[in-house]
């Protein structure tokens, strides 16, 4: 047998690509809900008409489509609603697959989509509850994700 025949075949390294960082501001104001962010604090808006709350953020009131919005605080607590094992990566996240995303209902009754951090695939039930946590992606982004409350 040849040394090249017994050398393993090396395969090429996968090619981490950066996390993209949200932009804020990139289809309307949603300068509150990062500040609030930046400072490991939930806020939704909230129709100042019917007191409903919405996420994601939208420039109307999914309630009455007016533009009388607010943003509140919330508890950053809730339950995982479902949840898949993802195996595909997005942009940087190569290095984290396979990896949990989730949609968490707020106690507050809106949902989420989030990564769920701080558990193990198999230990994740629907109706666990979550409770809000932050991953630092620059000096003025944090970005919510959920953990075992």
């Amino acid at each position: 047998m040849s040394e090249a025949a017994k050398k393993p075949e090396l395969k090429p390294e996968a090619k981490k690509i950066p996390r993209p960082l949200p932009r804020v501001n990139a289809y309307m104001d949603t300068k509150p809900f990062w500040a609030a962010a930046k400072n490991g604090k939930l806020v939704i808006q909230y129709c100042k008409d019917t007191g409903k709350p919405q996420f994601f953020p939208r420039p109307v009131s999914l309630a009455n489509g007016k533009r009388n919005l607010e943003w509140r605080e919330v508890s950053g607590r809730g339950t995982v609603y479902s949840f898949t094992n993802t195996y595909s990566a997005w942009p940087g996240h190569e290095d984290r697959v396979p990896y949990l995303v989730a949609l968490v209902e707020l106690d507050e009754g809106v949902r989420i989509l989030c990564n769920l951090l701080n558990v193990r695939n198999e230990d994740v039930k629907i109706g666990m509850p979550v409770k809000v946590c932050w991953e630092k992606l620059s000096d003025d982004i944090n970005y919510p994700g959920f953990e075992p409350a």
